[in-house]
């Protein structure tokens, strides 16, 4: 397992992976309902049962799932997320580093941006979990030093909150945590 405590830095090859819609939809289910069989994920989102085996070796080969042996039997083959702090580089030299990664960068905000209005939509259906949830927006002004060692407080105090598979809070369910800090264009 890769240890969720250090950051990702994606390279071109696991970017390219990633960026393949399919695949962004089967890792976003692993990481939000837990562990799935091909064949549930397959027709889960209509899929050829071959091609979805295909792109789960791809996601377990760059590191972003794995099987989980504990569920798995025979033929039966369980997979589940790896838990890691995934980043996109942040710029590059390199133009097919630089599609790939905006590529996923685009799918991230457009899954946050669906996921955030689902939310907004069916807030007063979702009784103590609406109540709870924080929907906020601010702004600060910052150096770019500053901006860089806000974000990594950010991700810190995130992972503080984070817990092993299996070893969640009873009641706790998936919660979709979105964060863009960036410098406007006339600040």
């Amino acid at each position: 397992m890769t240890d969720e405590r250090e950051p990702r830095v994606l390279d071109v090859d696991a970017l390219k992976a990633l960026a393949h819609t399919l695949r962004q939809q089967m890792l976003t289910r692993l990481q939000q309902r837990g562990p799935a069989t091909s064949a549930e994920l397959a027709a889960e989102f209509g899929a050829d049962r071959g091609a979805t085996s295909y792109h789960l070796r791809q996601l377990a080969r760059f590191g972003f799932i794995e099987e989980d042996t504990e569920r798995s039997a025979g033929r039966r083959r369980y997979w589940r997320s790896v838990p890691a702090d995934l980043r996109l580089p942040q710029q590059s030299d390199d133009p097919e580093t630089a599609a790939a990664a905006a590529e996923v960068g685009r799918q991230w905000f457009e899954r946050g941006i669906r996921e955030q209005r689902d939310f907004l939509d069916n807030r007063d259906r979702l009784g103590e979990f609406g109540a709870a949830a924080l929907h906020s927006y601010g702004g600060l002004r910052l150096t770019a030093d500053e901006l860089l060692q806000f974000g990594e407080a950010y991700v810190a105090f995130l992972k503080s909150w984070q817990r092993p598979p299996g070893q969640e809070s009873p009641g706790s369910r998936h919660v979709t945590v979105l964060f863009h800090a960036f410098p406007g264009a006339a600040s």
